[in-house]
């Protein structure tokens, strides 16, 4: 048995996913990214055959991806970013969609049309806003661990949003609404209408709104509102956080495939 390898460097966590010849998830893992990915990659790769029923020489083909798919050394080959996530998105749906992934640093909107091929794609790279980093500062400021936000959010009864895009003019304006007695799940709510505010500016939605990355897979309801704001309803991919990285091992499986039909 032959088996497919896609490893996900991001700014923040690193994902691994091996898959068979059917595109089916037979083992994955995830950790920190650190500063030598090198090294976080071998790491993740190496824990893989105590927890699985594989040998790693069973993986005929591997990608990279992400800000530190250059920095794999036992990969054959590397992909970008929006290649890999519109890839993995497109596998569980398989019609004209948008993927809107939000990462730890960036976010991206991915169009594709309903063969998978991709038409276009914007990225947030400019600041903080929009991304985990942002949602992480908040959950700072509020002296709460990320997981807790969800729920904090959903629970609001009141529609606010902060009114600084800005990851440091709004920590500050988390301080002042903590000060003036605005309930702490008004303040993580409104945290989350800033990143989707930020979201809806970059670009339209053009067909089923799929949403990808850790940030949608710990905060479902974040994708609820961002769904809602572009009057659709948002679904999250399915290991939403892994799609990068599964999205690799596609490729892996298909360049594997071609090259010994």
């Amino acid at each position: 048995m032959q088996y497919y390898c896609g490893i996900d460097i991001g700014a923040s966590s690193a994902k691994l996913v091996v898959i068979d010849a059917a595109g089916q998830t037979i083992a994955k893992a995830i950790g920190r990214s650190g500063i030598d990915y090198a090294k976080t990659a071998e790491q993740l790769l190496a824990d893989l055959p105590a927890a699985e029923s594989f040998d790693r020489s069973q993986i005929a083909r591997s990608i990279s991806t992400g800000y530190g798919r250059d920095n794999v050394p036992w990969a054959d080959g590397k992909m970008t970013e929006i290649a890999c996530h519109g890839q993995g998105a497109f596998f569980h749906f398989h019609r004209r969609m948008t993927v809107i992934d939000i990462g730890a640093q960036d976010s991206k909107v991915i169009h594709l049309d309903e063969t998978g091929r991709r038409e276009s794609f914007k990225m947030n790279r400019k600041c903080a806003a929009g991304t985990g980093s942002f949602i992480e500062e908040i959950a700072h400021r509020l002296a709460l661990d990320v997981c807790e936000l969800d729920a904090l959010a959903a629970a609001s009864t009141r529609d606010i949003s902060l009114g600084s895009f800005c990851t440091v003019f709004a920590a500050t304006e988390v301080l002042e609404k903590i000060r003036a007695g605005v309930d702490v799940t008004d303040i993580v709510r409104g945290a989350f209408n800033s990143v989707v505010k930020r979201i809806v500016e970059m670009d339209r939605v053009d067909g089923l709104l799929v949403t990808t990355g850790g940030v949608v897979a710990h905060n479902p309801f974040l994708a609820k509102l961002l769904g809602r704001a572009f009057g659709t309803e948002a679904h999250v991919a399915p290991d939403a956080q892994y799609t990068g990285a599964f999205g690799a091992a596609l490729f892996a499986c298909e360049q594997a495939q071609k090259s010994n039909p």
